[in-house]
């Protein structure tokens, strides 16, 4: 991609960001292909982790701090807090735990000492089709709460978002995952929720949170917690489901 070529030939300070009207080349996880039709907000940053930094020991945690910089753009807004937007582990964006209206994708080359990361993010703004978006969540919060708040812009939408990531970038790097946690577990879906692991008849367990390095952690009755790796296992929090590969 042309982000991709052009992010070795900027000076180190330089931050780059490419802003798609539409897309039809996208790429999702797993080779998925990632459609964004007018009226998503579609955006391409590119950041420069130090390997020895918080961050850079962790880079798992991107896509986490990605998810929330979306949700926070939003809820950050006076007036905007309590808009259903929220996190699903690990990288989409939801409408409360019901439907999904956006992702994030990471991509990170490690050049001597500095991470690269290309972070791929989308969400609908403006678009009902073909799941819902933004600005319907906003309509549906005026009409039950008898507010006047106004839609949302994907332009206004997608500067926000990258301002929010600088700032829980800059926490993340001199407080660790401490310094984000709290705010991450206000957003997401899964408090209290149990899921299955292996198969739909298999053992019981409780997602707890996620760990140091970004990973679910679950409680399994009798076994204590352990870890779960996003790509490693296929995992369908709807049919609360965690199968290892």
């Amino acid at each position: 991609s042309l982000i991709g070529r052009l992010m070795f030939e900027l000076p180190e300070e330089m931050g780059l960001i490419a802003v798609a009207v539409r897309q039809t080349q996208g790429k999702g996880r797993g080779g998925n292909v990632w459609l964004s039709p007018v009226g998503c907000a579609l955006s391409t940053v590119h950041i420069s982790i130090p390997l020895h930094s918080n961050l850079g020991q962790r880079i798992p945690f991107i896509q986490h701090l990605v998810s929330l910089a979306v949700v926070e753009a939003v809820r950050s807004i006076p007036g905007y807090e309590d808009i259903e937007l929220r996190v699903k582990w690990p990288n989409d964006i939801y409408y409360s735990d019901l439907m999904k209206l956006g992702g994030v994708l990471v991509s990170s080359t490690l050049i001597e000492t500095t991470f690269h990361i290309l972070i791929g993010f989308g969400f609908n703004v403006n678009n009902s089709n073909p799941t819902i978006c933004i600005n319907d969540l906003i309509a549906k919060f005026n009409k039950e709460e008898g507010t006047e708040l106004q839609p949302l812009s994907a332009d206004c939408l997608i500067a926000r978002t990258v301002t929010v990531l600088e700032r829980l970038i800059e926490v993340f790097q001199e407080k660790g995952p401490n310094g984000v946690l709290p705010q991450y577990y206000k957003y997401w879906i899964h408090s209290g929720k149990q899921v299955r692991l292996r198969d739909e008849e298999g053992p019981l367990a409780w997602i707890v949170g996620i760990d140091d390095y970004g990973y679910l952690q679950v409680h399994e009755e009798g076994k204590g917690v352990e870890s779960v790796h996003p790509d490693g296992n296929s995992f369908d929090m709807l049919r609360n489901l965690i199968v290892p590969k």
